[in-house]
């Protein structure tokens, strides 16, 4: 067996994390011949495990803060997004079903259960299934398959 370079570079790291800062992004993955570095953050998400890698734990999505500032003393306070919005943990695209013309994960009117598969978004190629957070029935899904999503954008909302 030859011996391979397993020093990880610190540089490259740096590099990589600058990366996750700029672009948002949670997780980045880079393979150089055997050896592989995955540089991550966790910021409350729900990870999928791919074939072949390790297991990774989930973690409930926490409650995002919501920043508010008043322009009209007499206006309401912003409560943030619709009540019972569901937001992307990530950035990435969507995918409503679990293969392309399958039956999607959920529809509107449909009633799911806290943990039950919402959707799937795929990010840096890996799959991540996003589950709903809390019970109730499915208000309204405001993103459409294949689409791309930003970090907090809303992906259904549940009533």
């Amino acid at each position: 067996m030859t011996n391979n370079n397993t020093t990880v570079d610190p540089s490259l790291v740096r590099e990589l994390a600058n990366i996750l800062d700029e672009t948002d992004l949670t997780e980045i993955e880079v393979e150089q011949g055997e050896m592989r570095i995955r540089v991550s953050r966790q910021k409350d998400i729900v990870y999928a495990a791919s074939a072949g890698s390790a297991p990774m734990a989930n973690v409930m999505p926490a409650p995002m803060a919501a920043a508010t500032e008043m322009t009209d003393s007499k206006a309401p306070a912003p409560s943030g997004p619709e009540p019972g919005s569901v937001p992307s943990p990530m950035v990435g695209t969507v995918y409503l079903s679990p293969a392309p013309g399958a039956k999607p994960f959920v529809e509107v009117g449909q009633t799911v259960a806290e943990g039950e598969t919402l959707l799937i978004i795929e990010a840096m190629k890996t799959m991540n299934q996003i589950p709903s957070p809390r019970s109730g029935k499915i208000k309204q899904i405001c993103v459409e398959n294949s689409q791309p999503v930003e970090y907090g954008e809303t992906l259904v909302v549940i009533g």
